[in-house]
């Protein structure tokens, strides 16, 4: 009889294509793609970072206010508005203004929010349901997943705050994949890490980048890219060089309402991934459930609840 986890990973099949349009794109969504420009300068890219990240309000600062908030002058913000499209940045503020009130409950949500924890709560479901919005067309998770599982050996990368994550990932995909290894440690390190890999033929890197961005996450991306490795990255960026260094990128919303972040739907991304390299080798992802599940009554791992 097929443990749970072997159920979940027979049931659990992500659907290709795009699914009935129940909602628009989420609000980072349509940022990323109204700010997805390849000639913005830093300063520009300082700017569009400010207003992904503090959208609901950024929406409705004046020009003077945003200058102020995003650490540029005014000319840089009117020069940014018109480098994304727009005549001048009460056109870009109008703009902005309709996607953040389209994606949140208004004023009455924010006054019903209660305390600092259920406020946290709420952000984090917010993430949630942009992430929702943005799996509404699975095809590039099943894309990445496919080949994350093809690289063997696969490197999963995650330095300081990113740890975690990294290192959940990794113990996840070694119950599916033959050769997952994990670097949690940056500078040499890192290098002879990643170069290992590549001359052992893994092919693909999965990075985590969570705040405080860590100069040497980028050091490693680069010696990946160096390599002639690909690189997938899961961040909480929309913009930037990390982001500018990796393959493919999927921006997923932390928890930023306590005072350390809280990381909901950068978990759930990591599933969806999970399962999407499940799902491109089911044969595999059998026989390796099996045979954990096997050694693991044999050595009685687990508790019997």
């Amino acid at each position: 009889m097929p443990s749970p986890q072997q159920a979940r990973a027979q049931a659990s099949a992500i659907t290709s294509g795009r699914a009935a349009p129940e909602s628009e794109a989420s609000p980072t969504s349509r940022l990323r793609t109204l700010f997805d420009r390849p000639r913005l300068s830093p300063g520009q890219r300082r700017i569009a970072q400010y207003l992904i990240e503090h959208l609901t309000e950024a929406a409705f600062l004046s020009i003077t206010d945003l200058a102020d908030r995003a650490g540029v002058s005014q000319p840089s913000v009117t020069r940014f508005a018109s480098a994304v499209g727009f005549s001048g940045y009460p056109a870009l503020r109008e703009r902005l203004q309709a996607i953040a009130l389209g994606g949140r409950g208004g004023a009455a949500a924010e006054e019903n929010r209660g305390n600092e924890l259920q406020a946290a709560v709420d952000a984090e479901i917010e993430n949630l349901e942009n992430l929702r919005r943005d799996f509404a067309d699975a095809d590039r998770v099943i894309d990445v997943g496919r080949k994350l599982a093809a690289s063997a050996p696969l490197t999963v990368l995650g330095l300081r705050i990113s740890v975690s994550l990294a290192e959940y990932f990794a113990y996840a995909a070694r119950r599916v994949h033959p050769d997952v290894r994990l670097v949690t440690q940056g500078g040499s390190v890192a290098y002879d890490a990643l170069l290992q890999s590549r001359e052992a033929g893994g092919t693909w890197v999965l990075a985590f980048s969570m705040p405080r961005h860590a100069h040497e996450t980028l050091d490693a991306v680069l010696v990946a890219r160096g390599a002639g490795l690909k690189v997938a990255l899961i961040t909480d960026l929309a913009l930037g060089p990390l982001v500018d260094e990796a393959d493919v990128t999927f921006a997923t919303g932390t928890g930023s309402r306590l005072v350390f972040d809280s990381y909901a739907a950068p978990g759930v991304m990591c599933a969806a991934l999970l399962q999407a390299m499940t799902d491109a080798d089911p044969e595999r992802t059998q026989a390796r459930l099996e045979e954990y599940e096997q050694v693991a009554d044999q050595h009685q791992f687990f508790l019997r609840d």
